[in-house]
């Protein structure tokens, strides 16, 4: 960005923030008022009208201030403490906020949230012994640690005077949230000195260049973890207590116990009273190592029994886990107790719901509103990963092969190349840029990757170098034909002609840097150490996974398999936010996988709906935890692990839930047994009027209005469910449904599911119905074991808008009117499509009556390897879903049993997504 266009921007920023009816038009009247003026002369009309829709992004921000769930024995205290707490390291934070052009409305929220986390959390002034749990749920890359941050600043003010954050498992994490708590807190860089008057003295950054008074003692630097030699020196400095300590430690169990020793040690032997100070502690990736996965076996998990031990050294203590992944954490027995650790981590006293800003790129827009139903369209920012076969399986052993690079990720790297030159040409060159490739678990693979990246960087370099200058160029050489062909189908419409983009790509591809992120490679990420905009291509695996941010995260390459929500969800570095480049970010991944995150994001939704619901009903976090556990997508969230060990007996609600059999048994006795139940069911339906001819015909098939429950529990009783289709057991299902058979569930809707004639479209006469089967494409992996496991674009049976069939049309024209203006009061500036992809929840919420669809179901074989085609049925399959509505009883739940074989296959085994070093 030019002088004269920053210092406009500096002109008419507060300009704006004063209007109060601002609109478009009126913030482009103020750039043109100010542009007259010489100073401005240089600023062209495409900046002026870039600036406008920077400031209309940034002013049309709004963030709402969350949900939360309480204990009864929940005191305010802080309004009457106010007037006694001098703000002064919270102001510090909002200045830094203010000159980092946060929006208004997300500072003002941030401000509201923490005060009233602040006052759930104990009051440092009572004089004890006091303790409280409580949980943050965000979400993945959404701003946790600007919130916790804000937190220690509020609460560093009020009184606490020991605060401890625990960043994560990896070195880059926890150096990472150091930085940012330099920055945001101390106000010095606690790793890098500078000289003055010949002393060594700390480099004072972030909020100190506001006031640098009072600087809180850090007993960890960016360089250095928690040392007890180290920490010991510091005593004269903390000794008095006049400014806060804190410790950015690795969740590590050698870290955790030298600190626990160093406590105990030093609250005997130094005489002072370290433990009796108000500690707080902030749990950063909470539902990662923290939780006890021992249960069963009488025995406490290390870390968490450290972390419970560290918590019960203090006579007044706050725990305050954060995570946008909370189905562990819900798992958490709340009774468990005992005399030397305390309590368990169960968020006993508070669970807090973070609403994202309405900027985030997040998995609804990426995932959900993203992925369109038709099969032949393709989603605005994923592209699918089809050509890594043999070359790059998502499934390898450690000693894989890797001879060459799938195209695929080539194309990513050209994409990434011509992104960063186009953000370049939008005035962003300042700005870091970052591609993430994440394409296998062994640290070995990964730097095999790198290699093969590098070395095609440095084809592509010496290319541009040669022939970059050319006009005809693309034409001339083949690694430029390839980045011309890159942008004429992914960047052609951002902005920049391919001649402007042509001449930028050598500076772009010679600052370029390939790293990888893992163990083996400690220091391979440093943005704060390596200057402004750099451009960086990350390889890595877990390491990538888990909370670290990448920079300016443009394009990703996201080659990994997991059926665990929190895993999954983690893995998706590519949330966050992209001011001014949402529209060039791209990810690659296989089509199961955008699939798995389109269910993931309609989970995680669903879950902070709950919450919001729960706050309503004035609930406790305990009915708060046993409501998500009771959820059907709970069997599901969360690593086999975190659930314990051995045989399951997990309740389940079904009240307003949607289950189908997404995996069906490929065996040939039982999908001819499963077609006899559904000929069965058909013929029953016929025999009592209920036929073709009083059939209503709808979209998505025909209709059938008010069957009796009896047909419906037959089919469940003779239809054999596949054992990894937990949620389609018939036991609990027929359970759930005669138990309401009196009153709520005594008839049905039963839709036979059919496509819409046209070309091509054939129908076939099922049970005397002529139906044209949905077809759907198979996972490979589940059919080498002899299981049709549905995948594709949705991974699922059902079409969006299936649990619409069967309302009346103003029934349902109501549901989304509502979702409508619930939508439109998030943004509250207008935005957003002008028709939204409503979600099959808000037709379910307005249903009377149970819905049975019933497919038949024709199985693709493209794309499958030529071994396995014949193992494909060539008839249509007989599968079904079922939509309840909600229950007048939901507490009352059904049992679902998991034996350890179907856990493991569910949820694989315990190491499987962790990096693997090959030594």
């Amino acid at each position: 960005m030019s002088e004269a266009l920053e210092l406009l921007e500096e002109t008419v920023s507060p300009m704006v923030l004063r209007e109060k009816d601002r609109t478009a038009a009126s913030i482009r009247a103020m750039i043109d008022q100010m542009r007259v003026l010489p100073m401005f002369g240089d600023v062209s009309d495409e900046q002026a009208e870039r600036l406008a829709r920077l400031l209309e992004e940034r002013n049309g921000i709004h963030m709402g201030v969350g949900a939360i769930v309480d204990t009864p024995e929940f005191r305010p205290w802080l309004h009457d403490a106010r007037a006694r707490i001098d703000p002064h390291y919270w102001s510090r934070y909002k200045k830094l906020l203010q000159s980092k052009k946060l929006p208004a409305d997300v500072i003002t929220s941030t401000d509201t949230i923490t005060d009233s986390i602040l006052d759930r959390m104990g009051n440092p002034e009572e004089p004890g012994p006091w303790d409280r749990k409580g949980m943050v749920v965000g979400h993945v890359q959404s701003g946790k640690t600007q919130n916790y941050t804000g937190l220690i600043c509020k609460a560093a003010d009020a009184g606490y005077r020991l605060i401890v954050v625990i960043a994560g498992i990896h070195n880059n994490l926890r150096n990472q949230t150091q930085m940012r708590i330099d920055e945001g807190f101390v106000g010095r860089d606690t790793g890098r000195l500078e000289k003055k008057d010949t002393r060594d003295r700390p480099r004072v950054i972030g909020v100190g260049k506001f006031d640098d008074r009072k600087a809180p003692v850090s007993l960890t630097t960016t360089l250095k973890d928690f040392n007890r030699a180290t920490a010991t020196t510091n005593t004269s400095q903390i000794a008095s207590y006049a400014v806060p300590v804190v410790l950015v430690i690795k969740k590590n169990s050698a870290t955790l116990a030298n600190l626990v020793d160093w406590l105990k040690e030093h609250s005997t032997t130094h005489g002072t009273d370290m433990v009796d100070q108000p500690m707080l502690l902030i749990d950063d990736e909470a539902d990662n190592a923290s939780i006890d996965i021992k249960y069963g076996k009488g025995e406490t998990s290390r870390i968490n029994g450290q972390i419970r031990e560290l918590l019960a050294l203090f006579r007044r203590s706050c725990y305050v886990g954060y995570t946008a992944t909370p189905f562990a954490n819900i798992f958490i027995d709340p009774d468990t107790d005992d005399d030397v650790r305390g309590q368990d981590l169960f968020p006993r006293h508070f669970i807090f719901g973070l609403d994202a800003p309405t900027n985030y790129f997040g998995a609804r827009k990426v995932f959900i509103d993203g992925i369109p139903d038709e099969e032949d369209q393709r989603p605005n920012h994923i592209r699918y990963i089809t050509d890594n076969g043999d070359v790059l399986p998502v499934k390898h052993k450690i000693d894989h092969a890797l001879t060459a690079l799938p195209e695929s990720m080539l194309d990513a790297l050209r994409s990434f190349l011509v992104a960063r030159v186009v953000r370049n040409l939008r005035g962003q060159t300042a700005q870091h840029a970052s591609m993430l490739v994440n394409a296998s678990r062994f640290t070995g693979i990964q730097g095999l990757i790198r290699n093969r990246l590098h070395q095609k960087l440095k084809e592509i370099e010496d290319a541009v170098r040669v022939d970059g200058g050319r006009p005809d160029a693309a034409e001339y050489n083949e690694e430029i034909g390839a980045i011309h062909r890159c942008w004429e189908e992914e960047y052609a419409d951002a902005g920049p002609a391919w001649n402007e983009v042509r001449e930028g790509l050598l500076p772009v591809i010679a600052s370029t840097q390939v790293v990888a992120v893992n163990a083996a490679s400690p220091a391979g990420l440093d943005y704060e150490g390596g200057g402004a905009g750099q451009t960086v291509v990350a390889v890595g695996g877990f390491s990538l996974s888990r909370g670290l941010t990448l920079e300016g995260l443009t394009i990703s390459y996201f080659l990994r398999s997991s059926v665990m929500y929190d895993t999954l969800m983690q893995m998706g570095r590519w949330f966050g936010y992209r001011p001014d480049y949402e529209d060039l970010c791209r990810i690659w991944m296989p089509v199961e996988a955008a699939s798995w995150y389109a269910h993931i994001g309609e989970a995680t939704e669903e879950l902070q709906l709950e919450l919001k619901r729960m706050q309503q009903a004035n609930a406790t976090p305990e009915q708060f935890g046993l409501a998500v556990r009771s959820h059907p997508s709970a069997l599901m969230v969360t690593a086999r692990n975190k659930m314990g060990a051995g045989q399951k007996h997990v309740m389940v609600g079904l009240s307003n839930s949607f289950i189908e059999t997404v995996k069906l048994s490929a065996a040939a006795r039982t999908l001819q047994l499963n077609r006899s139940a559904r000929d069965q069911l058909l013929e029953d339906l016929a025999t009592e009027g209920y036929g073709p001819d009083s059939a209503g015909k709808v979209t998505g098939g025909y209709l059938l209005r008010d069957v009796p429950w009896q047909h419906v529990d037959a089919f469940l009783r003779s239809f054999e469910n596949e054992r990894e289709s937990v949620l389609t057991d018939p036991r609990p299902v027929r359970q759930y449904i005669a138990e309401r058979a009196h009153d709520e569930l005594g008839t049905f809707d039963v839709l036979i599911a059919s496509l819409q004639p046209g070309p091509d479209r054939t129908p076939v006469n099922i049970g005397g119905w002529p139906v044209i089967p949905p077809q759907r494409s198979l996972g490979e992996q589940e059919l080498r074991r002899g299981v049709l496991a549905i995948s594709g674009k949705k991974a699922r049976l059902s079409s969006r808008g299936i649990e619409k069939v069967g309302l009346e049309r103003e029934v349902a024209r109501q549901a989304e009117e509502a979702y409508e203006r619930e939508e439109l009061a998030k943004k509250q500036d207008g935005s957003g499509s002008e028709r939204p992809n409503y979600p099959d929840r808000i037709y379910r919420a307005k249903r009377t009556r149970p819905l049975l669809v019933l497919y038949n179901i024709a199985l693709k074989t493209e794309g499958l390897p030529e071994a396995l085609v014949d193992s494909v049925p060539a008839e249509p399959v007989a599968a079904w879903a079922l939509s309840f509505p909600v229950s007048a009883r939901p507490d009352r739940k059904v049992e679902y049993i998991l034996n350890p074989v179907a856990l493991r296959e569910l949820f694989g085994d315990d190491d499987s997504d962790e990096d693997s070093l090959d030594d």
